[in-house]
């Protein structure tokens, strides 16, 4: 009997090892299931925003755009998620309004079908589904300079029109339309929308393109060079709008503005402009055997200096409204960490060239702190992409292309090189990380001018005219058809 006692409290055991390992086997596979069904739902996330395209950063492709030149093959086609080099707020497009009503009777029939033509060639050009397009960036360019010296005889205050169009523009972010009576508000909606048609040709030109072979096209020097050009003048479009033509819009239209015509997402788009010219001076500068370490470092501590300003002037706009807004500021802070990371590599590099202890020290603070900022720049820079709309995480270009190994090999070596020096200094006396030093800032918007008025406004022909019933009625016939 005992025995018999052994042998069944033997197979309850095995019975209760067995229901164990199964029970642990069931937990191990629920964590399994658990990981698969988070990764389809990032999955169908991911595609639900492709299907959507509900992009606002105008360096992704909203539902409007069209993408040509698709290859057949789908599995050689690119990933619709955009790529930011540059950032570019959402495009604002005109829309049509009337300008017969308003302004027949008070100026010369050629000026009125020279403004309709001119701007209903503009709307025509916006409303186009491949904005992308480079050369579409140059129709769109050259329609807005010839609009705007016709539109600038409305601002004349002498002939009192300036309020008598309700001018209204879309933003393409959230297809949000905006219309006042105000001509300085056409002014500024022309004059902005140069600028960001600067920054989207110069994101196109330094995002990665495929050659027929398959191969990633590399960016030549010139166009590292004409990309520099485009943001100082997009820079010096929008430091114009700042300082000459918002005021000159009534302060209670100027309160009722969109969010990304208020002065201060107009100066801190521009400073985040001029930021990344420097930005790409640094990366010329980079690859340039001539570009000593103290330039570099300049341009570095330069380039730090300018997104900190940025972002200083971001934090006090209201960015609630926006989502490009709250996407910008994560911009920001991803390219101020890699700034200040570039800027202490450099900065420890030339103090490492000191004889004494203490720069044999500083030297390796300042690389460690540089390889810390770099990492939390990567953390920061997924943040970014994730934030609405979704962008690709982009791959290390410019300067971070050569930093990004650089400087966690570089602080590696110095640390166990310079070892037995933080041995020996056991009260850690020497061991504070320097400061950075500062440097005026030597980047300067390219200055912008708005061309005198259409001289059509200044012929005799252009005041106010009067029509006969025949005319009158012909006008209203054009403007119904």
């Amino acid at each position: 009997m005992p025995l018999v006692v052994i042998e069944n409290h033997s197979l309850e055991t095995k019975k209760i090892n067995s229901v164990s390992n199964f029970s642990m086997d069931m937990q191990v596979l629920s964590s399994e299931l658990i990981i698969a069904f988070i990764l389809l739902c990032v999955f169908l996330y991911m595609l639900g925003c492709l299907e959507r395209e509900e992009m606002g950063c105008t360096s992704s492709r909203p539902k409007r755009y069209s993408i040509k030149g698709k290859c057949k093959s789908k599995s050689k086609r690119r990933s619709l998620i955009p790529e930011v080099a540059v950032f570019v707020p959402a495009l604002r497009v005109p829309l049509p309004v009337d300008l017969i009503h308003p302004l027949r009777g008070l100026v010369s029939r050629d000026v009125l079908d020279k403004l309709s033509t001119l701007r209903g060639h503009l709307v025509k050009l916006s409303a186009e589904d491949d904005l992308l397009n480079v050369s579409r960036i140059s129709q769109i360019r050259q329609a807005l300079e010839e609009y705007l010296p016709v539109l600038l005889g409305l601002t004349n205050k002498e002939k009192g029109l300036d309020a008598l169009v309700h001018f209204k523009w879309k933003n393409l972010e959230d297809d949000e339309e905006f219309s006042v009576a105000c001509a300085w508000y056409e002014v500024l909606s022309v004059v902005h929308a140069m600028a960001m048609l600067s920054l989207l040709e110069a994101n196109s030109m330094l995002l990665p393109r495929e050659t027929s072979d398959g191969s990633e096209r590399k960016v030549s020097e010139d166009s590292k060079k004409d990309v520099v050009d485009l943001l100082l003048k997009a820079s010096g479009c929008l430091e114009y709008c700042v300082h000459h033509i918002l005021v000159q819009i009534p302060i209670q239209v100027r309160k009722n503005l969109p969010s990304n015509l208020q002065q201060g997402m107009l100066e801190a788009i521009s400073i985040q402009t001029l930021a990344q010219g420097v930005e790409m001076q640094l990366g010329l500068a980079s690859e340039s055997d001539k570009a000593t370490l103290s330039v570099k470092r300049r341009l570095a501590c330069e380039l730090v200096a300018y997104f900190s300003q940025a972002h200083y002037i971001l934090s006090g706009c209201d960015t609630s409204d926006s989502s490009y807004g709250k996407k910008l500021i994560s911009f920001i802070k991803w390219k101020f960490l890699e700034a200040k990371a570039a800027a202490y590599y450099y900065h420890g590099l030339v103090i490492d060239k000191g004889n004494e202890p203490s720069c044999h020290i500083s030297a390796v603070c300042c690389l460690c702190t540089a390889d810390d900022l770099l990492n939390e720049g990567k953390r920061v820079c997924l943040s970014f992409c994730l934030a609405t709309p979704v962008t690709r995480v982009p791959a290390p270009w410019g300067v971070m292309k050569h930093l990004h190994k650089k400087i966690p090999d570089v602080a590696y070596k110095r640390s166990q090189m310079y070892a037995y020096l933080f041995e020996q200094d056991k009260n850690a006396t020497l061991q504070s990380l320097p400061d950075l030093p500062e440097f005026q800032l030597s980047l300067r918007p390219e200055p912008y001018e708005l061309p005198n008025a259409d001289p059509l406004w200044e012929s005799e022909d252009c005041g106010p005219q009067i029509q006969s019933l025949k005319d009158h009625l012909e006008d209203e016939d054009d403007h119904e058809s």
